[in-house]
């Protein structure tokens, strides 16, 4: 089926809706962004859906976090589901199991488009199709071109479709997954811990530990949300990381909940490794290409690097512009010598310098945790 202008990966869809059929309730229309129309009890639903989503313990990877209810005549709740991760059902039918025969005739809200495919599980759009629903809201347009076009395929059932309701707020829910969609790599997130004068190690090639234990605890809480942490054979040829995730008494998680560990690059390495123990998946690139290493991880549906290497990688990453996001831990010290924590990037003038959108500063313990994101033209421009 071709898609309706406007209704490709990631935008809202726009097409011809159906016309009314059967009882609806009387409402107050809100439009945003100067074409959506739902009414008051469908915002209200669809912001239930998005607390759904983001809610603590929903699965976050591979597939993106998604949360559906639906609505009754008279806009009352008479179903609510979640996607619980691959394989399993997807948020829309787990609200329509949960609605039950309440379902025909209602209106599903949902913060991602229905997806158009089948992968592990049927298409969604036909799951709501056959439950004899009345209409569908949703909120984010999906980003992903081999699960798109729902919206279509809802509305050319004679369907009332609503899309772009609330989308921003979708989006930030499933931020790194929206990206890897989008560009079609993962999302890079590069961790650094560093003292006040740059350096990342002593003279003598000493590291642990430049910050203090609540820092170095907060570093496994953020690694747990990426699904892969990738280092150079440098790092583990000098420093032996397990680059597992822990828990607050240092005992690894177990081996489902692990990112999956990534080493790149072509030196030859120890197979007695803590990298390759049984505690998590590890897999090496053989490249020294960052994109190539992306591109590979994207294949094997990677979202979120979570990038640890030493300054050789990080500054090999940042020269070709594969830097989305920093999470520098930045301790009150100085070394006066040592390894920096990146290498030459190419800067010969300060007209060439790497900036980033400094988003949060934090103390954490006794060190600052600074996180920034790639800078935009808005902020490139503001001075």
């Amino acid at each position: 089926m071709t898609t309706p202008a406007g209704a490709g990966p990631g935008r809202p869809f726009t097409g011809r809706r159906a016309p009314n059929t059967g009882p609806r309730e009387s409402r107050d229309q809100t439009r945003t962004k100067g074409f959506e129309v739902a009414s008051n009890s469908e915002i209200l639903a669809l912001s239930h859906a998005l607390t759904i989503a983001r809610t603590p313990g929903v699965p976050a990877r591979p597939n993106p976090r998604v949360g559906a209810v639906v609505l009754d005549d008279v806009g009352a709740v008479v179903g609510v589901g979640y996607h619980r991760g691959a394989g399993s059902a997807h948020a829309e039918v787990d609200a329509l199991v949960s609605a039950g025969d309440r379902a025909r005739g209602a209106t599903v809200v949902v913060s991602l488009e229905p997806c158009n495919h089948t992968g592990r599980t049927p298409p969604c759009a036909q799951a709501l199709i056959d439950a004899g629903v009345r209409r569908v809201v949703f909120a984010q347009g999906d980003p992903n071109p081999v699960a798109a076009g729902g919206a279509a395929t809802l509305a050319a059932a004679g369907i009332e479709v609503e899309g772009g309701v609330l989308a921003d707020e979708a989006a930030l829910i499933n931020e790194e997954w929206t990206f890897a969609m989008q560009e079609r790599r993962p999302f890079v997130t590069w961790k650094l811990a560093t003292t006040l004068d740059g350096r990342s190690a002593a003279a003598d090639g000493t590291s642990q530990w430049i910050t203090g234990p609540a820092a170095r605890a907060d570093v496994h809480r953020l690694r747990a949300r990426c699904d892969a942490v990738l280092v150079g054979t440098g790092t583990i040829a000098a420093d032996d990381p397990r680059l597992t995730v822990r828990d607050p008494d240092d005992v690894p998680l177990a081996r489902d909940e692990q990112p999956l560990r990534v080493v790149m690059g072509t030196r030859d390495l120890d197979s007695q490794a803590k990298v390759f123990d049984d505690t998590a998946d590890t897999t090496v690139l053989a490249t020294h290409d960052p994109k190539h290493a992306l591109s590979t991880l994207f294949t094997r549906h990677r979202q979120h690097v979570w990038l640890e290497g030493g300054p050789t990688l990080a500054a090999a990453f940042l020269r070709d512009g594969l830097v989305d996001a920093v999470v520098a831990y930045v301790a009150p010290a100085f070394l006066g010598a040592g390894r920096h924590a990146v290498a030459d990037l190419g800067v010969t003038s300060i007209d060439e310098i790497r900036r980033f959108e400094l988003v949060e500063a934090t103390r954490v313990g006794g060190d600052v945790r600074l996180i920034l994101r790639r800078e935009t033209a808005m902020t490139r421009g503001a001075g």
